[in-house]
């Protein structure tokens, strides 16, 4: 029997979102994947790393994945769950983990990494990744690029001002990245094919990643939840497109 509207969210709203694990959402969301390969590209990097630094690890899950961690092997996260679970994943791999605001500075001397790695940072303090470079080192990251998922956005706050859908443009991270003094060595660009195909699907996904929709609860959204999951019965999956960017940077010797 096909389960109701009231039932799939009460399921998705219970559920915890603590880690950056998105498992929860296997058969009921789709997301096409960039072609780059981020964890492939990133565990070839740190296999040749003496000292690694992973910004914003989330819960550790994309970290831990690497087949070899270098000797020094530091990650920094801010969400107390997420550190918890950090923590326990990472710790019996070698790796430290630090709490951390994600304000500059970061709490780690000059020129202490040969290898710093972000995967969908929200902020990112290209002086600080700079400074924490030792002469050589490289910067590797896949972003969120601009107006990601934004059918879903839209949908529930409306049309965004072209100045909201243009953030997070990759040519604004590589003029930041040169202002700090880095060399670009790699920059692309996909937009990828997702679906949402319940109700159930689209109400963790908000929950989870909280900056698409600030301050989204159930009890706000209900009734447009309400009219999405309508739509979803009717015509088949909500469609939406990610957008992510590859940047690699290298300090100068």
């Amino acid at each position: 029997m096909e389960r109701d509207f009231d039932d799939l969210v009460a399921e998705a709203e219970a559920v915890s979102v603590a880690g950056w694990d998105f498992s929860w959402l296997d058969g009921r969301a789709t997301e096409q994947r960039p072609s780059w390969g981020y964890q492939r590209l990133m565990g070839e990097r740190m296999a040749l790393a003496a000292a690694a630094l992973d910004i914003q690890t989330g819960g550790g899950e994309v970290l831990a994945g690497t087949p070899k961690l270098p000797p020094i092997t530091v990650a920094t996260e801010s969400w107390p769950p997420n550190v918890a679970k950090a923590t326990a994943l990472l710790h019996p791999l070698g790796a430290v983990v630090v709490a951390d605001p994600d304000e500059p500075p970061l709490p780690f001397a000059d020129a202490a990494f040969d290898l710093v790695v972000s995967r969908h940072p929200v902020t990112v303090w290209w002086q600080e990744i700079a400074r924490v470079l030792r002469p050589g080192g490289c910067y590797l990251s896949q972003q969120v690029g601009p107006s990601s998922v934004f059918e879903l956005v839209e949908f529930f706050l409306g049309p965004q001002p072209a100045e909201v859908r243009r953030g997070r443009h990759p040519d604004d991270a590589r003029a930041a990245a040169e202002a700090a003094g880095l060399e670009v060595v790699d920059l692309r660009f996909e937009s990828l094919r997702t679906e949402f195909h319940d109700i159930g699907a689209v109400v963790y996904f908000l929950r989870k990643v909280i900056w698409m929709v600030p301050g989204f609860t159930v009890e706000q959204y209900r009734e447009r939840l309400r009219e999405l999951d309508a739509r979803i019965r009717a015509e088949g999956p909500f469609l939406a497109h990610t957008t992510r960017f590859l940047i690699e940077a290298r300090k100068p010797l």
